[in-house]
């Protein structure tokens, strides 16, 4: 400021002692006063007129009323809103200025009135004030009455006025006056009194919500409640003197009854709202995405469940509803309404981590699909399995030995996705959660392993749903962009009103992180989603509705998931405890997914989405294995697949075996002229999985016995191991009585009823026939197992028994 001064006196060539002999003349002193005072006038406003704290509002997308928050200073003030009803302005200039429009914030004439009548009758009886002064007076605090106070609200009056336009000034009156308690502005007084938005209000409600201002106490109950009645009854005959309203509508508002006890306000998304404080909007008016027809009945449905799921001592439960094509929020339901708050309704469960269960799985199936690694139809193993001390098991602790992928993706199946997984790359796997919207994956892959996709990994599901409706977005805009991808069609949810992600923003690249067809293709198992031990209480869901869906389940009953897609609609349900505590029964199939079901019974999507042929191949498949077909492959099947699958392996089941004439033998060419031999291609699967395939497949064909003469081929081996695999370290605990337990070694073998003959260290310790187990309790150190068949075929393996450390 000094620096500036110096400037403009050297600039007009000013010293100290001329400045000083100017302001000594008569003339100079006017002048002076006359320019102070005129900056004074110019720059007299704050450049923030109203600087008090505000609660923090949520509107739905067409602006009615979600939550609000009160505000820092225990007001309900919300935000400066712009518009200020016709009824209520009207209101408001019939009872406090009907010169509004005609004056430049102070009028002479009311003013000299005001004094007139105060001075005849011997006491206050009327102020003179226009509204812009009163909006000058509640800018600054409400000044002491006096005369001093009075008239520097009237050049601020007068200086409002310049600044700004009349509509203006009636909207920062309406939004900042006080009308009783802690209620202050319109918007606030009108939802508290009248549990409606200001544009609602009747001219009864309004000329009511009009007069408090001037005296605010009357609005309490019981107290004065004559004094307002007759207030407003006097202003609606003003309104119909003025010719405002008819006479009908006058004596029909008079009859109307004055407000009772406040209303509460509305709480339809409260978790939202504190999501919005969170993320910085706090003491703002917030325009979401949400619809409120359907954010109210979401939460209607989330404590119809509720009720049931707390007989069983789970208390929270969440939902999300997206729009796929733009990912905005339709509906927000953070957790349940329980009043007591040792539940943890508080709890935002859409934005917290929680452990993912299965409910990842389909991203790893359509990366697979999209990578080339996988087809839909082809088996993958289902055996009990251990990989580096890691034992992952089904839900339901059974094995089918083989099954094809998108039936171990609709059934959930651990333990083919985990061979899957081992087979695709933790790492790899891990990079693509990362940038594909998993927030919550921060660690690095070697800290969550094969365990990354059953669980291992904690995720939220505001993230997981954005990220299959990103998946079901790229689905839908494939054929829109001719067989190309939208880099932006990737991106989390949004909630806010202009979204951040415009819809015309476009950005074309030849691939995604999956490609259409995959992304087809594993929306087409999701529909299938089955449980053999379940399957009545699923088909219950069947409603006509085509949807993608998918559950999930953590680790000691936690965490309830359920996921559905529809090319309209995402909808995704987590159900639990937010303490963390895990209750028998707790399933994502059980708590989950009837939520996720009642509220697309509300939403009512139809149709599917297209199928993506640009990026498909009609493949000819091995009926029996998926895989593709090889020449000796017996039955075949013609299919679609996406078109990176052409690249996978052929079938590696079926095989050339030779048999006698009479084709029930196997033969070697030791035993039998080649010119007299069958060479038929037959389904071979490994011995392990062959196990637990026949169990499960009637139909399977197992190979043929040896003929006596011929001595059996060792190509197909007849034992594997189930367990324990090649160099497994196993830490057997010691029971009550001090002795180190057993551990149940397993063995499968092709030929049923054949007898196994089992050795430790080169020690004979028994024999089994058909089921092949055997309980042993080796001392610790490594051992060496080694099992005979009675023709004699031999396998051996070492194992390490270990002390606990």
């Amino acid at each position: 400021m000094k620096e500036r001064a110096i400037i403009f006196l050297k600039k007009f060539k000013l010293t100290g002692e001329s400045v000083w002999a100017f302001l000594k003349t008569k003339k100079g002193r006017r002048r002076t006063i006359f320019t102070v005072l005129l900056i004074w006038f110019l720059f007299c406003l704050p450049s923030q007129l109203f600087k008090d704290p505000c609660s923090t509002v949520l509107e739905d997308e067409t602006g009615k009323l979600l939550s609000a928050q009160i505000a820092d200073d225990g007001q309900w003030r919300f935000p400066y809103n712009a518009d200020v009803p016709d009824k209520f302005a009207q209101c408001l200039i019939q009872f406090e200025d009907r010169s509004f429009y005609n004056h430049l914030g102070v009028n002479p004439l009311a003013i000299g009135r005001a004094l007139w009548q105060n001075i005849t009758s011997g006491k206050k009886v009327s102020g003179g004030s226009t509204i812009t002064m009163q909006m000058v007076r509640v800018m600054r605090k409400n000044k002491p009455r006096n005369i001093f106070q009075k008239l520097i609200e009237m050049i601020l009056a007068t200086r409002v006025e310049l600044s700004y336009s009349k509509k203006e000034i009636l909207a920062f009156y309406a939004s900042n006056a006080p009308f009783g308690g802690n209620v202050v502005g319109l918007d606030a007084a009108s939802w508290r009194y009248f549990g409606r938005s200001p544009d609602k209000l009747s001219w009864a409600e309004s000329a009511t919500l009009a007069i408090l201002p001037n005296a605010p106490s009357l609005i309490y109950p019981g107290k004065n409640r004559d004094k307002l009645l007759a207030k407003r009854n006097r202003l609606l005959n003003q309104l119909l003197k003025a010719q405002l309203i008819d006479a009908a509508t006058c004596e029909l508002s008079k009859a109307e009854p004055l407000p009772e006890k406040p209303f509460p306000l509305p709480q339809f998304a409260p978790h939202l709202l504190d999501r919005a404080v969170k993320e910085g909007m706090k003491g703002k008016r917030i325009r979401t995405t949400v619809k409120i027809n359907l954010q109210e009945r979401v939460n209607q449905i989330i404590e119809q469940h509720h009720l049931n799921l707390i007989s069983d001592q789970i208390f929270n439960a969440a939902a999300i509803v997206l729009d796929v094509n733009t990912g905005n929020v339709l509906a927000y339901v953070g957790n349940t309404q329980n009043k007591d708050e040792q539940y943890g309704s508080d709890v935002d469960v859409i934005d917290a981590p929680r452990s993912t269960g299965s409910i990842l799985k389909p991203f790893l199936f359509a990366k697979m699909l999209s990578e080339g690694e996988l087809i839909p139809t082809q088996l993958v193993a289902d055996i009990p399995t251990q990989i580096a001390g890691y034992s992952p098991k089904n839900y339901y602790l059974t094995y089918d030995g083989a099954v094809p992928a998108k039936k171990a993706l609709a059934r959930s199946l651990n333990i083919p996705i985990v061979k899957l997984l081992q087979q695709h790359g933790v790492a790899k796997f891990h990079y693509l959660l990362n940038k594909i919207g998993m927030t919550t994956v921060t660690k690095h892959a070697d800290h969550y392993g094969l365990s990354l996709i059953l669980g291992g990994a904690e995720g939220k599901l505001y993230d997981i749903a954005g990220i299959y409706a990103s998946m079901a977005r790229t689905l839908n805009n494939f054929t829109k962009y001719n067989g190309k991808y939208n880099e932006n069609d990737f991106h989390a949810p949004n909630y806010l009103t202009p979204s951040p992600y415009p819809k015309g923003e476009v950005n074309l690249q030849n691939a995604s992180y999956y490609d259409a067809a995959s992304i087809y293709e594993t929306f087409s198992a999701m529909v299938e989603v089955s449980r053999p031990d379940e399957e009545n209480n699923w088909r219950q869901f069947s409603s006509g509705i085509k949807i993608a869906w998918k559950t999930g389940t953590s680790f000691g009953f936690r965490d309830g998931w359920a996921v559905g897609v529809t090319p309209k609609y995402v909808v995704a349900v987590w159900t639990g405890n937010a303490d963390g505590e895990g209750r028998p029964g707790l399933m994502g199939v059980k708590t989950a997914a009837p939520i996720m079901f009642d509220i697309f019974n509300v939403l009512r999507p139809s149709g599917w989405f297209d199928k993506p042929y640009d990026e498909m191949t009609k493949a000819i498949i091995c009926h029996q294995s998926g895989f593709r077909a090889t020449d000796i492959c017996t039955q075949k099947d013609t299919v679609w697949i996406p078109s990176s699958g052409i690249n996978t392996p052929p079938c590696p089941y079926h095989r050339i075996i030779h048999l006698d004439a009479s084709e029930k033998y196997r033969v070697t060419s030791d035993c039998e002229d080649v010119n007299n031999m069958e060479h038929v291609g037959w389904f071979v699967l490994p011995t392990a999985m062959e196990w637990f395939y026949k169990t499960k497949h009637a139909n399977y064909k197992e190979l043929p016995p040896w003929r006596t003469d011929c001595a059996p081929s060792l190509q197909i081996a007849s034992m594997e191991i189930i367990y324990p695999k090649a160099f497994t370290k196993i830490y057997v605990p010691l029971e009550i009585n001090g002795e180190r337990g057993k551990t149940v070694f397993e063995v499968a073998h092709r030929k049923k009823g054949i007898t196994v003959y089992w050795h430790l260290d080169n020690t004979y310790i028994g024999q089994t026939n058909d089921l092949h187990q055997l309980g042993l309790n080796p001392d610790a150190g490594t051992h060496t197992l080694t099992l005979v068949d009675e023709n004699g075929e031999t396998l051996s393996q070492e194992f390490e028994i270990v002390d606990k450390e």
